[in-house]
C-alpha cells in the first residue's frame, strides 16, 4: 500500500508544480486512473461492544469500495454542501492563496501534525480505529499520526488549565449509536482543510456512526466567531470497512517544501 500511495501524492503534487511553473495557466486535470469503483455491500448488522454501543474497530478508506480509489476512472462525486461562511476579511485571505501556498498550509508538506478535524479531513490515507467501552483509538497511516479520546462524557479541562494542541482538549460522549467529540484549545497552526485556517477560538464537534458493518459515517461542525459568521456543518462522508494492515509511513526531510516556496515566489512575480 505504501508505494501505491506514494504514487498518490506525486499525481497529486504534478499539478501543483506545474501551475507554479505557468501561473496563466487556469485550467486543472485531474489524474484518474483505469478501475471502476464497486460499493462494498452493507455486509451485515452493526457491531457492537460489550456496552451494547456500536463498535468502530476496523481499517477504513474513504469512499464505499473498502480500499484506496487513486485509479478510479469516475470522478469523486462530494455531498452538496452549504458555502463556509467566512468573515469578509478571512474569506480574502482564503481566496488570495495561490495553489502553491495552498500547498504549504499542508500538515502533509510540512511534517506536522493534522490536527482537529485533520484526522479525517485532510488524510487520503487508511484509518484504523480500536474502540472499547469508554475509549475511541484512532490512527492513520501517514506520518504515524494518531489520538485518543475517552468516551465517558468526563468534562473538558477547566480553562486555565488548557494549553493548545494540535487535536485539542477533546472528550466524547454517546448520543443514541452515535459518538459525539467535542474538542477545544487546538493549535492554531493546524487547519481544517485546503488552506482554511482558524483562530484560538475553533470548536470542533465531530459525529461518527456505523450504520453496517462495512460502513462508517463521518460528519463534523465549526464554531469559529473569530473566522466565520456562524457554526458550519458539514455533510455526512463515507467510509468503507478495507482488509489491509496499517504500513510505517513516515514524514522526515520533506524536500518539496523548499522547492514550493521557490515555485510560489516565480508565481507571485
Amino acid at each position: 500500500m505504501k508505494t501505491c500511495l506514494a504514487f498518490m501524492l506525486a499525481i497529486t503534487l504534478v499539478p501543483v508544480l506545474a501551475a507554479a511553473q505557468e501561473p496563466e495557466r487556469k485550467t486543472f486535470i485531474e489524474a484518474r486512473g483505469s478501475v471502476k469503483p464497486v460499493p462494498l455491500p452493507p455486509g451485515g448488522p452493526t457491531p457492537r461492544m460489550a456496552d451494547g454501543k456500536p463498535d468502530f474497530s476496523g481499517v477504513w478508506f474513504e469512499g464505499p469500495t473498502g480500499k484506496a480509489n487513486a485509479w478510479s476512472v469516475e470522478r469523486e462525486e462530494r455531498p452538496r454542501e452549504d458555502p463556509i461562511p467566512w468573515q469578509p476579511w478571512a474569506k480574502a485571505k482564503r481566496d488570495a492563496m495561490t495553489r502553491v501556498e495552498l500547498e504549504l498550509s499542508s500538515a502533509n508538506v510540512n511534517c506536522t501534525p493534522v490536527g482537529t478535524p485533520g484526522m479525517f479531513t485532510d488524510n487520503a490515507y487508511a484509518h484504523q480505529i480500536s474502540t472499547k467501552p469508554g475509549l475511541f483509538i484512532h490512527l492513520i497511516e501517514n506520518n504515524n499520526r494518531w489520538q485518543v479520546v475517552h468516551t465517558d462524557g468526563r468534562p473538558h479541562k477547566p480553562k486555565e488549565e488548557q494549553e493548545p494542541l494540535f487535536y485539542g482538549d477533546q472528550t466524547a460522549a454517546w448520543e443514541g449509536d452515535t459518538l459525539v467529540i467535542d474538542s477545544v484549545s487546538i493549535d492554531t497552526r493546524s487547519q481544517i482543510v485546503d488552506g482554511w485556517f482558524h483562530s484560538e477560538e475553533l470548536h470542533v464537534v465531530e459525529r461518527l456512526r456505523r450504520p453496517s458493518l462495512n460502513y462508517l459515517e463521518y460528519q463534523f461542525t465549526i464554531d469559529d466567531p473569530k473566522v466565520l459568521t456562524r457554526p458550519w456543518t458539514s455533510a455526512w462522508r463515507t467510509f468503507s470497512l478495507g482488509n489491509e494492515d496499517l504500513t510505517e509511513n513516515f514524514c522526515t526531510n520533506n524536500e518539496n517544501v523548499e522547492e514550493l516556496r521557490k515555485l510560489n515566489e516565480q508565481q507571485k512575480r
